[in-house]
């Protein structure tokens, strides 16, 4: 984990009033920052809150560690493994998948943006958990990027950015467009809306976009994550909707989907009500 800061940019400092005070009594530190000492060649007027302890995670290795942890555990994980039906049998499922039939007395509906479909091959009712897709480009500017650039985000939805070695800079459009559950890919148009709007707010020039990623972000309608058993089907246990933030919780979520499993406690002061699924059915 890389300790790098994040520069939260508005245009009204009125936006940043209110921002700040949503962390009020949380002990997160941030202040305001001139956002122009920060990030040369910053366009027009900006006002900026300062977090210094935002700080980049390796998703990659960290999910890689999740996983060896499982597999340590007794996990045995099965890729290529498509569902493609389910059997209530006894007191307990019966699932038929591309590499075989597999048992269980308990299935975790942990499908990301294929959870509504899932629940269907179960008799669940969907939930609205929605995929939304986000895009991300690499790309070469000039002049290079400082690596000392912290995180910095548009508050209004319009950006962010971070360096990247050699000078190379991370860019998003922030985008959220309604999508369908797929091996999504980024879209032309979201690629230069990113281009334009960055070089709107910066006094730098897009040399090169060396690469593009698109992912899809799943939310509940409430946009809160879903932990719980189906209100009316047994045995049948909602994980999803954990849209932006899933590698962030995954901790203290596992805890508590393992204290609602039955294992260990629910976590400290965590209602999860909050995060049933039965808000949304009902």
């Amino acid at each position: 984990m890389r300790t790098r800061g994040e520069l939260l940019l508005a245009r009204d400092p009125a936006v940043l009033d209110t921002l700040a005070q949503g962390f009020a009594g949380t002990g997160v530190p941030i202040e305001r920052r001139d956002p122009h000492g920060v990030v040369a060649g910053l366009r027009g007027e900006w006002h900026a809150l300062w977090s210094p302890g935002c700080a980049d995670i390796d998703v990659a290795a960290l999910h890689a560690a999740y996983l060896a942890k499982a597999r340590r555990g007794g996990v045995e994980v099965r890729c290529n493994a498509r569902l493609a039906g389910a059997r209530r049998v006894a007191d307990g499922w019966e699932l038929d998948t591309a590499t075989g039939t597999v048992a269980a007395d308990i299935v975790v509906n942990a499908a990301g943006a294929w959870a509504d479909d899932v629940a269907a091959l179960f008799g669940a009712a969907p939930l609205g958990i929605r995929p939304y897709r986000r895009t991300v480009v690499q790309v070469r500017v000039e002049p290079p990027a400082s690596a000392d650039l912290p995180l910095v985000i548009d508050a209004a939805g319009g950006f962010y950015f971070k360096p990247e070695p050699g000078g190379r800079l991370w860019l998003s459009p922030h985008d959220e467009t309604p999508d369908r559950p797929h091996d999504v890919a980024p879209e032309e148009i979201d690629v230069a809306l990113a281009i334009d709007r960055f070089e709107a707010a910066v006094d730098w020039r897009v040399e090169a976009v060396e690469r593009r990623w698109a992912g899809l972000r799943s939310f509940a309608p409430d946009r809160l994550p879903v932990y719980g058993f189906d209100a009316h089907i047994p045995g049948f246990f909602w994980c999803a909707g954990q849209g932006g933030f899933g590698i962030q919780t995954a901790p203290a979520a596992a805890q508590l989907c393992a204290a609602l499993l039955g294992h260990g406690n629910v976590p400290e002061g965590v209602d999860p009500a909050a995060y049933s699924p039965h808000r949304l059915s009902e």
